[in-house]
């Protein structure tokens, strides 16, 4: 059933309020701009995302190690990034409302306008405020990192900040844990958690916020094998996109930046961008960094971060390929993407020995997220159609074997049995296992898929198997 990009992003943040996936924050106290709580589901589905990306890129592999360094670390290694210095935004102030946006988005919308000669740079004093029109102060930087002081003094000396990302901790952990794992060139270090960014124009749901969750490896490499483990690790993301995330490839472009939309050290970028309801926007990217940071730590620290071959005798400073995921926006991708609306029979109790599960007649609207069995929040649900006559207890025995087993599995008898397919399609259950009376005679249950709809009778003493089975494929 088509929808419009609009409403289709409504109907998601009202599903995700609605099913416990995610809540503004502080909400009883009237909210909080641009925080979000990730409720039950939403915090499932993140933890399954990570991870999936965990034992594929870390446990998967023989060449990446895993790390986790704090959220707060010594000031001087945001120095010797060039953060305390350079990460800032250009910010612009209406004069009318006093909503603060970034400059260079005002920039961007104002030559995406239909007609503007897109060769004729932007004059700024041209631009107006989106919200009522009115004009702007002067630009002026705005700091992106998040400011903290440390210790019993709010003066210079207590002065440290909230991480802006996580490859800072991989570098100045860089000489420990080339130390210790006895890895050859190349290799990684892998490490995913919570950053931090004083953003002045949040918003699009969790899309921009000013606290985000990253998955970074920073590859070391000989510079004479860059480009080569370039290409590898853009393979290695397209494969997550199509294999892991199942994102349609006519809705992900991967982006060659120029010279002039890179970070200055950066010598190749590539962004992962995804086509959603709010224009092309970027959730993973790979950049091919030189011996910049490794190189600037060494610089500020003093220490030699040098890599030295065996082999050859040869010393050198590696450099580095940094594939990064963005898990926030990740799991927002991947809600818009299998978020779907289509027709399901209004009357769809399983009658005994009925395959295919539902009664012809009138049909309504279904709303279903047809997400990856491997990364649903809930694998499985166990539905009895009776609370009584011993169907209970057969359900709760086979949850209990299921949980056992490791599936995350929900037991509900509550509510007709067509509400709680409803209900089990919005958060995206992928199969639903209803007990009958049949079920009390020859142990068996039916299972219905949820994309399909379709239902076939199993043996309750196969479905652990069989649900390992589905998971796997």
């Amino acid at each position: 059933m088509p929808i419009s990009p609009e409403q289709k992003m409504d109907l998601l943040v009202s599903l995700c309020k609605r099913r416990g996936f995610i809540y503004p924050d502080s909400e009883i106290y009237g909210g909080f701009a641009n925080a979000w709580d990730y409720g039950p589901y939403g915090i499932e589905l993140k933890n399954n995302i990570r991870d999936a990306w965990w034992k594929r890129f870390v446990h998967g592999r023989d060449d990446v190690v895993g790390l986790e360094t704090p959220v707060i670390q010594h000031p001087k290694i945001w120095e010797a990034s060039g953060h305390v210095q350079n990460f800032s935004d250009p910010l612009v102030e209406c004069k009318k409302c006093h909503h603060r946006f970034r400059a260079d988005h005002l920039l961007e919308a104002k030559q995406a306008e239909p007609g503007y000669d897109k060769e004729r740079p932007v004059d700024p004093k041209d631009l107006r405020c989106p919200k009522c029109g009115g004009e702007f102060t002067e630009m002026k930087l705005f700091q992106q990192m998040l400011k903290t002081f440390v210790g019993v003094t709010e003066d210079t000396s207590a002065v440290a900040y909230l991480r802006p990302e996580a490859a800072g901790g991989m570098f100045s952990a860089w000489k420990n844990v080339r130390d210790s794992m006895r890895k050859k060139l190349p290799f990684g270090i892998a490490q995913l958690g919570k950053v931090f960014r004083n953003e002045i124009t949040p918003g699009n749901f969790i899309f921009r916020t000013r606290e985000f969750e990253l998955m970074e490896i920073e590859y070391f490499v000989h510079p004479k094998q860059a480009d080569e483990m370039f290409d590898l690790w853009l393979k290695e993301q397209k494969s997550w996109v199509t294999d892991v995330l199942k994102l349609k490839s006519s809705n992900v472009m991967f982006r060659d930046l120029d010279e002039k939309e890179r970070a200055f050290y950066s010598k190749h970028s590539i962004d992962t961008e995804y086509l959603g309801p709010f224009g092309q926007k970027e959730f993973q990217g790979l950049a091919y960094r030189t011996d910049w940071d490794l190189s600037r730590q060494q610089e500020f620290s003093g220490e030699d971060l040098r890599w030295f071959d065996q082999e050859t005798g040869e010393r050198f400073l590696p450099h580095v390929i940094e594939p990064t995921w963005g898990l926030t926006r990740t799991l927002l991708f991947l809600l818009i993407e299998h978020l779907d609306i289509d027709e399901a029979p209004t009357s769809l109790p399983p009658d005994k020995g009925d395959k295919g599960g539902s009664s012809e007649g009138d049909k309504e609207p279904r709303m279903v997220l047809r997400l990856p069995p491997h990364l649903a929040p809930v694998k499985a649900a166990i539905l009895p159609l009776q609370k009584k006559d011993g169907l209970a207890e057969i359900g709760h025995t086979l949850t209990k074997t299921l949980r056992e087993s490791g599936v995350v599995v929900e037991y509900d008898d509550s509510g007709s049995i067509g509400k709680r397919y409803r209900r089990q399609d919005e958060i995206g259950t992928p199969w639903c296992f209803t007990l009958d009376y049949q079920s009390k005679e020859d142990q068996t249950v039916t299972v219905r898929d949820r994309d399909s709809m379709s239902q076939e009778r199993l043996k309750i003493a196969d479905i652990p198997a069989w649900l390992s089975q589905k998971l796997k494929a």
